[in-house]
């Protein structure tokens, strides 16, 4: 296969699956991985694809930010397995902070009932999950709300969420990566995010498999803010050992 064949091939296997990555791409297309790195090279320049961790996104995914309901539908299973498993890692935290997102939502609506709690949300969809559920002493943070994300941001959020000090915070994120650590593409929502992984004594990110070796515009949060990782059982297992190496406890459900 001449390149140009080859670069074609990978840029519509990326459009097709979200990402590619280097390993998968060298063994399948019978090519060296230093092969596939000038390939990308190649099609980032070109404008097709973007440079992440381990491989390349098309830049069609960096165009838009999805939505709260567009993101509800990618990876349903593996979103409810990582709920699950966080769920078990609160232990007995008597204060948590709940980031948005769908997986944090997810894990909103397995908190039990009658447990006594006291839970701070910027996150309408967490809210709501948790606003009639009896034990639950629940503070919701007010501010600008994105409408793609449904969570307030600006001064008046990151000041509220600046100054508590909870037993478990949980983030979500729109990447990790080694490098860079936790990212997402929006800046005042990346304020907020800072502000809620300093607010913890322990602080749990949910990131399901398409997170992993993802980079995003901002970074929130280094990994060294990080204490426990949950991601699913399809994660690619070179992500997740580098993760490990760098410091982090990864869970994988």
């Amino acid at each position: 296969m001449y390149a140009p064949e080859r670069q074609h091939e990978i840029v519509a296997r990326a459009r097709a699956a979200g990402r590619v990555d280097v390993s998968t791409l060298a063994a399948e297309l019978d090519v060296a991985a230093e092969t596939v790195r000038r390939d990308l090279t190649v099609l980032e320049r070109r404008g097709l694809l973007r440079r992440v961790h381990g491989g390349a996104v098309p830049v069609e995914r960096l165009a838009l930010e999805p939505s709260v309901p567009e993101r509800d539908l990618a990876n349903p299973a593996a979103k409810d397995a990582i709920a699950r498993a966080a769920l078990d890692l609160l232990g007995d935290a008597r204060t948590i902070v709940l980031d948005g997102g769908t997986t944090t939502a997810r894990l909103a609506a397995l908190l039990p009932e009658g447990r006594e709690l006291t839970v701070v949300t910027h996150a309408l969809p967490v809210a709501a999950a948790l606003a009639s559920l009896p034990g639950i002493t629940l503070h919701l943070v007010g501010g600008h709300v994105r409408g793609r994300t449904l969570v307030a941001t600006g001064p008046w959020t990151t000041a509220a969420l600046g100054s508590l000090r909870a037993d478990v915070v949980v983030l979500g994120t729109n990447g990790v990566s080694v490098e860079r650590g936790l990212t997402t593409p929006d800046l005042a929502e990346a304020e907020a995010k800072r502000a809620l992984a300093a607010a913890g004594r322990r602080v749990v990110v949910l990131a399901d498999r398409s997170k992993l070796g993802r980079d995003e515009l901002v970074t929130f949060a280094p990994l060294e803010q990080v204490d426990t990782l949950v991601t699913d059982a399809g994660a690619d297992a070179d992500l997740v050992a580098e993760l490990a190496a760098a410091g982090v406890e990864v869970v994988t459900a």
